[in-house]
């Protein structure tokens, strides 16, 4: 039987990944305060821009704490005055302190973008496209001081789809990362939620990716390359070098035959796409964008760019 008991909640979180977790929260629990990063400058004009989860919290006449740091006395001290029940972080973006994880009585709940023990770490959703996984989902985890280590609580699962890029896997596991939470916390309510040691033997990791990342290697396979390029899109993209431009590829599909052309090099160019020889198979380039300039389909690409087969992409 559902509990109707509502919990006393601190939620951390920032990005709008956490945003369908913390909208459920505040229909089923008792948010007391939202914990998100400061305002950061946004865009070509950067101009401040506040955390997506911060606005849901706003609108919704929550209080928002935004401190540079989490560490320090002063946030302990609020968050004991809180006497929150339990603490829920959904890409918060800070490793917590082990004097905020024991904190209140029902611990700290973390939803992660993976199937834990594999890919812990900052970017979870991208590493497994890239690394060419056909499934991924949500684990909630009872928080330890390590890094996506501690016991996990409830996991679900869901395909990564041809079609799927960092973007559109992005916003699938949001909707189920909230779904999962509140699974997570009904079984907490009534006593029948079971948390199960992660294998730590089995953990691969997902570091954080830098923009200097995202620099093609056409010597490797056309379907690894095809995978990165998802992974990568749309932060922080995947580039290549035409005659010094710098050039983002967006979207690609793999062919399974050999040109004999060195990789990088060029084989030809029509409206249905640039087909580029790599270590083993072609990579056909389906969608590009240069710098300052918007995404354009190959097709239209080719109208305002002269590339011509023969050439070669280069590395930067």
């Amino acid at each position: 039987m559902k509990s109707k008991r509502r919990l006393k909640t601190v939620f951390m979180g920032t990005p709008e990944f956490a945003v369908p977790s913390l909208r459920h929260l505040i229909l089923e629990e008792d948010v007391i305060c939202v914990v998100t990063q400061p305002d950061r400058p946004k865009g070509r004009g950067r101009v401040m821009s506040p955390p997506p989860v911060k606005t849901l919290a706003l609108d919704n006449d929550i209080p928002v704490f935004q401190p540079e740091g989490i560490k320090g006395q002063d946030f302990l001290g609020e968050l004991k005055r809180l006497n929150p029940d339990i603490i829920v972080v959904v890409s918060y973006g800070n490793i917590l302190p082990e004097s905020i994880l024991h904190l209140p009585q029902f611990g700290c709940i973390n939803v992660h973008a993976s199937l834990l023990p594999k890919y812990r770490g900052a970017a979870p959703i991208n590493r497994a496209i890239i690394r060419g996984e056909k499934i991924t989902g949500i684990t909630t985890i009872q928080m330890d001081k390590g890094m996506d280590t501690g016991d996990m609580l409830l996991q679900e699962s869901i395909p990564i789809e041809d079609g799927d890029d960092a973007g559109t896997l992005y916003n699938k596991l949001s909707i189920l990362g909230a779904r999962t939470l509140k699974e997570t916390l009904a079984l907490l309510k009534c006593g029948k939620l079971n948390a199960v040691p992660q294998d730590h033997s089995k953990a691969t990791y997902a570091p954080l990716l830098k923009k200097k990342d995202g620099e093609i290697l056409w010597e490797n396979d056309a379907e690894k390359i095809s995978n990165f390029i998802r992974g990568m899109n749309p932060w922080p993209g995947a580039y290549t070098f035409y005659k010094g431009k710098r050039i983002k590829i967006l979207r690609a599909v793999s062919l399974d035959r050999d040109t004999g052309l060195n990789a990088g090099t060029i084989e030809h160019v029509s409206g249905e796409g640039i087909n580029v020889s790599t270590g083993k198979g072609i990579l056909r380039v389906l969608t590009l964008q240069t710098e300052g300039k918007r995404p354009m389909e190959v097709s239209d690409f080719i109208q305002g760019f002269k590339i011509e087969a023969g050439e070669g992409f280069e590395r930067g």
